[in-house]
């Protein structure tokens, strides 16, 4: 299917490019927060063509094939449930993501890379428990010292988070662009103040 934009613009805003759909699993909630669930909208397009989501919002935005004029989504459900990943990856950025992109040390979030609490030289291993986000000036004044030695102390006790945890620590950290259209979708879930 050939498709072109049917009301072109320079700006970014109505650029075509800029028109990701948000998706959520079958219960409603994003497929993840942290990185958003977002597809571009080539694909949102393609997924309802073959009867795998449901389009709830749309862009005032169109495409257009030789046969038809279609309106991009910007808020898809899928018609089956996917169930969330229980096992989590030991990455750099599960690891940031847990310690709120910050460091442990300082609370400073520049520069951040981690560091093992005991150092690998002194037999600590790196595990969840045992490796911290850290600026790369405390890694750096930390080097292969324990904590009693360069006088730091840990922000939080390190430990490994759910996924459930990590999902929650993602609703903080919103990405740069948020359409209108997906705010009803993002935190609908979230206990209100009374």
């Amino acid at each position: 299917m050939l498709l072109n934009v049917s009301n072109h613009s320079d700006s970014d805003v109505n650029n075509i490019n800029y028109k990701p759909a948000l998706v959520l699993n079958a219960d409603y909630r994003p497929l993840s927060y942290y990185p958003l669930s977002l597809w571009p909208w080539q694909d949102s397009i393609k997924a309802k063509y073959l009867n795998r989501v449901s389009v709830l919002m749309e862009y005032e935005q169109t495409v257009r094939s030789p046969s038809m004029e279609i309106q991009i989504p910007s808020v898809v459900v899928l018609k089956d449930y996917i169930q969330p990943k229980r096992h989590l990856a030991f990455t750099r950025f599960n690891l940031f993501l847990r310690d709120g992109f910050s460091c442990q040390y300082c609370g400073g979030s520049g520069n951040l890379t981690f560091d093992h609490i005991l150092p690998r030289s002194l037999g600590g291993v790196t595990s969840w428990e045992n490796v911290v986000s850290a600026c790369l000036s405390c890694n750096q004044k930390k080097g292969a010292k324990t904590l009693k030695q360069v006088a730091f102390n840990v922000k939080k006790t390190p430990r490994k988070p759910t996924a459930e945890e990590l999902q929650n620590m993602g609703r903080k950290f919103p990405p740069n662009y948020l359409h209108k259209s997906w705010l009803d979708f993002l935190y609908w879930d979230e206990i209100l103040e009374v």
